[in-house]
């Protein structure tokens, strides 16, 4: 499986036309007419004018004061609603207003502004995301959901950003955590975890549209109707649909990468009772990119449901399950790949005493994945294969002093058709001086359970195809390995300011390798790597005064790797950079008036000499009324061509226009 593609010079004049106009119109009929019939039900268009939306400077671009900052509840790191402030773990907030006021379009833009995390786009529809490090092609140690959907591909262990992706208006929150986190969420969450969460459709109710157009995001359009039946059920519909234009190799020259995407879904929400709540959701896409032989093509899939109930304040449960179905075609590799994925769920909570609560869970996930490659280059052996994962859980909090001290230890443990059972443990202390700080240490073993490309990978002997290959996937791969101590403080200082930083120490073991096999020419993937990395993370909030705020962090990274084979240096193992930092300012120039910047670097990433860089995205928004927004938004203002990991990123600009009625 191939990901970097060779260097291909084309006309950029000349490119397929991606999606056929008739699907695009169709697209769009198909929200209009969703839209006309969802307004057409007395019972859905009763009160309209009370479910409508605040105007823009109201609700939606609201700022949050440090207190509710502080006070904001998180779900990531417990897997169940803890305040911020109070978070034992590294955790850093991208809210809703700092997505939308950074102009990002899409995920990977998004995430840009967690400085804990390293993002990097390779291709026009390829980006590269990890935290803690090991960011390169096939990155592998983080663990990615939205909505507590799981997206991850078992070809890899890790994630197509290309097949993610959320109306970034219906985006609540994104919580991303740099560390462990296995025993709560399971394998691949070494290190990090990044969960998406969206809105509740009682939330998103009326009219949203959205449009824009630039030199590089060619056109962007997104459409939402949200409405409601009775009292108890509300839901949504959305589509949106983009053309993004080709990205430059390193000679400046056309890269043939232009991609165009479309997608469209629904959630309900309904609340029978005020202690429960049943949600269901789905989604479906399809996009094509564009390549000198034929277009490579995606689509996809999925459907969730959850079903919550509160016995008490203290008891809670959960059932929760989706499917899901993605399917891929990959040229010039010239692969197709097909994964269907059924998980399922539960988990429970409950105190004992006044002192002690107890959640304990378990699931269940199914992957069937079918890999068909019209060449002998490079291929899965066996060309089918299905996957099963079992995981039980239980996560213990105690409370030594009441509203000072507590204790936290927890363990999983998981099966899965590689390796049998796996054992991830982690033990937490948190120490509260006061409601402003937290204090709070960690020790953790997670592990990166072994994905087709571990096992099954396989390129038969060149040029000559025969049964023996030049490199095979090693059948007795075992999983990586990490031991992870952690120290961290979180502070608010004053009624503007707040601060958090966090240093780690990771023991790492067990990790991808590849070596000659005695007496032959075959190279087999086996475990012949293993090595240590430490960092600090900084990240903070500073309310400057009424109209200006600063978000932000820096973080320090140094990583030593050792291998026992010289065929695969362990560089390939990651491309990171020393020094990295993200600053984003919101200024309110008056109430209709905003100019928003954000400015990102990072320092030479030293295994391909990909220089230093300092970015600078500003945007320009007009609230023209109550419902109407005009945003001028300019991204890599710093350089006209800039390199992050192989292609050249260009200057681009988009104006974008957002209505809400």
């Amino acid at each position: 499986m191939i990901m970097y593609r060779p260097e291909l010079h084309i006309d950029h004049q000349s490119r397929p036309a991606g999606l056929s106009l008739f699907t695009r119109i169709s697209v769009l009929y198909c929200l209009i007419a969703i839209a006309y019939f969802a307004f057409s039900i007395p019972a859905m268009s009763q009160e309209v004018s009370e479910n409508l939306p605040p105007t823009f400077s109201a609700e939606d671009f609201k700022k949050l004061s440090m207190e509710q900052l502080l006070e904001m509840e998180v779900t990531s790191v417990s897997r169940s609603p803890e305040r911020l402030s109070q978070s034992a773990s590294a955790i850093q907030v991208i809210t809703r207003e700092d997505i939308l006021r950074s102009g990002a379009t899409n995920l990977p833009e998004a995430l840009r502004l967690a400085s804990n995390l390293q993002v990097a786009e390779i291709h026009s529809n390829a980006w590269i995301i990890s935290a803690r490090g090991f960011n390169y092609v096939f990155a592998n140690k983080l663990l990615v959901m939205i909505d507590g959907r799981t997206v991850y591909s078992p070809l890899f262990a890790g994630v197509y950003w290309d097949e993610q992706s959320v109306l970034m208006e219906d985006i609540d929150r994104i919580e991303v955590i740099s560390g462990p986190g296995g025993t709560m969420w399971g394998a691949n969450a070494v290190n990090g975890i990044i969960n998406i969460i969206t809105k509740n459709a009682a939330e998103t109710q009326g009219i949203y549209y959205s449009r824009a157009a630039g030199n590089h995001l060619r056109s962007f359009d997104a459409l939402r109707y949200g409405g409601k039946i009775g009292e108890k059920l509300h839901y949504r519909v959305f589509g949106q649909y983009s053309i993004r234009d080709h990205t430059l190799l390193p000679s400046g020259e056309a890269f043939a990468d232009r991609w165009d995407y479309a997608q469209g879904g629904f959630q309900l929400d309904y609340n029978p009772s005020e202690n429960t709540n049943v949600m269901v959701q789905g989604n479906l896409y399809t996009g094509t990119e564009e390549s000198l032989l034929m277009p490579s093509t995606i689509d996809g899939q999925n459907i969730m449901g959850r079903w919550q109930h509160a016995f008490s304040k203290s008891s809670k449960l959960m059932f929760q399950t989706y499917f899901d179905r993605a399917w891929r075609r990959d040229i010039p590799s010239t692969f197709r790949s097909q994964v269907h994925t059924f998980d399922f769920e539960f988990q429970h909570s409950f105190a004992l005493g006044k002192s002690h609560q107890l959640l304990w869970g378990g699931g269940y996930r199914h992957m069937n994945n079918v890999f068909l490659n019209t060449t002998e280059f490079v291929g899965f052996v066996p060309n089918k294969r299905k996957m099963e994962l079992y995981s039980a859980f239980v996560h213990d909090e105690f409370t030594l002093v009441p509203e000072k001290l507590r204790f936290i230890a927890g363990v999983r443990l998981q099966h899965n058709v590689f390796t049998d059972f796996e054992f991830q443990p982690n033990a937490r202390l948190a120490w509260t001086p006061d409601h402003r700080q937290v204090i709070w240490t960690a020790v953790s073993r997670a592990v990166r359970a072994p994905s087709r490309i571990d096992v099954d990978y396989s390129i038969p002997t060149y040029p000559v195809p025969s049964d023996q290959p030049s490199v095979a996937g090693g059948p007795d791969f075992e999983s990586e390995v990490l031991i992870s101590y952690e120290l961290g403080y979180r502070i608010q200082t004053s009624k503007s300011v707040r601060l958090s930083v966090s240093g780690f120490y990771s023991d790492y073991d067990q990790l991808f390798s590849v070596e000659a096999l005695p007496n032959t020419l075959t190279y087999q993937i086996v475990n012949g790597s293993q090595g240590i990395s430490s960092g600090i993370e900084i990240s903070g909030t500073w309310q400057v005064n009424r109209i200006w705020r600063l978000n932000g962090g820096y973080t320090w990274f140094n990583k030593e790797l050792s291998t026992r084979t010289e065929l695969y240096p362990v560089h390939s193992l990651g491309n990171d950079a020393r020094h990295a930092t993200v600053i984003q300012s919101m200024l309110d120039i008056s109430d209709r008036f905003r100019f928003d910047v954000v400015a990102r670097g990072r320092t030479r990433l030293s295994n391909n000499n990909t220089p230093a860089y300092l970015a600078l995205d500003g945007r320009l928004s007009f609230e023209i009324n109550q419902c109407m927004e005009l945003s001028l938004v300019a991204q890599n203002l710093s350089h006209e061509n800039m390199i992050e990991f192989g292609n050249r990123v260009t200057r681009s600009f988009y104006a974008q226009l957002r209505c809400r009625f």
